[in-house]
């Protein structure tokens, strides 16, 4: 009897004592909570393309301060095609200006961002030889046409200030891929005026990704290339799905084949429109070309 009433008192002892370590545990948790958790989700040590604060970003000439990427020629110093000016870094296409504005929804809410754009780099950029030159060894592909847009360097200079607005608006990835979606979407679906000749024969022009800022217009191809290029800096893994039957183009970006389009890996974005996209996706054909622009991350996780 004696030795039952041992183990009992044993056993209610070790229940008390785990209760007591775990209820002391618990405030512990909610203290550190309190005092610093709030804090902690607030510190954001890095910018909104992952460059650590007090630190120059890749993209020259921009310097990551309380959460902001902001030119600081100064100290990161200029790319190599542009030439310093005051604390920014100067095109030589860099004239005759006019600020633009482009829409954009995010978590419901409609915003817009302002930007400024050059009637220089436009000219420049219709005046660029149409074709690729080849010694004829290796056959050209769709995808170096596209590069050769999407590339180009001048224009790439730009282009990267709108990108860098995107990140100081939010330094989720996701939600940056989002808005660079839905600003590419606003844009009106219209065809250019232009035009060029080349042996005697007149074709239609197409808008480099910058010019369809500059236009505020672009058909399925020109707001394709205009999407790959912004989440390509952005940081993500991107395609363009060419549809040959129906000459139409989309944005593909990687992500789980739980969600992916047609098993290939790829999520599908609609860039004429962000109306009736699930109609859109589902009266797309099977037969499809798959043009890869870049290496990156996911959407969302992988799996």
């Amino acid at each position: 009897m004696i030795s039952e009433n041992n183990e009992t008192g044993e056993s209610v002892f070790s229940l008390r004592t785990i209760f007591v370590l775990a209820f002391f545990i618990l405030i512990l948790v909610v203290a550190w909570i309190f005092l610093f958790g709030s804090k902690a989700d607030e510190e954001i040590f890095v910018c909104g393309d992952g460059t650590f604060y007090d630190t120059c970003s890749s993209a020259k000439p921009y310097f990551c301060s309380d959460r902001m990427l902001l030119e600081k020629v100064s100290v990161c110093g200029c790319p190599e095609i542009l030439k310093k000016e005051g604390n920014s870094c100067i095109s030589n296409y860099q004239n005759s200006s006019k600020e633009i504005t482009l829409k954009y929804v995010l978590n419901g809410e409609e915003k817009e961002i302002n930007y400024v754009v050059y009637e220089g780099l436009v000219d420049y950029l219709f005046n660029l030889p149409k074709g690729i030159s080849s010694n004829g060894d290796a056959e050209l592909l769709r995808k170096d046409f596209k590069l050769k847009k999407i590339d180009e360097k001048e224009q790439r200079e730009l282009l990267l200030p709108l990108v860098i607005k995107i990140q100081n608006i939010t330094g989720v990835k996701k939600e940056q891929a989002k808005i660079a979606v839905s600003l590419v979407q606003n844009i009106p679906y219209v065809e250019s005026e232009k035009n060029y000749t080349m042996r005697n024969i007149v074709f239609n022009y197409s808008r480099y990704p910058y010019e369809v800022l500059y236009d505020n217009a672009g058909i399925c191809g020109e707001k394709s290339e205009l999407l790959a290029f912004l989440l390509r800096e952005i940081g993500y893994e991107v395609v363009i799905f060419s549809f040959p039957l129906i000459n139409h183009e989309g944005v593909g970006v990687a992500c789980s084949k739980i969600f992916d389009f047609e098993d290939s890996g790829y999520c599908y974005i609609e860039t004429t429109s962000a109306e009736n996209l699930n109609g859109l996706v589902k009266s797309l054909p099977e037969e499809y070309e798959i043009i890869p622009i870049s290496e990156g991350e996911y959407f969302g996780w992988k799996v």
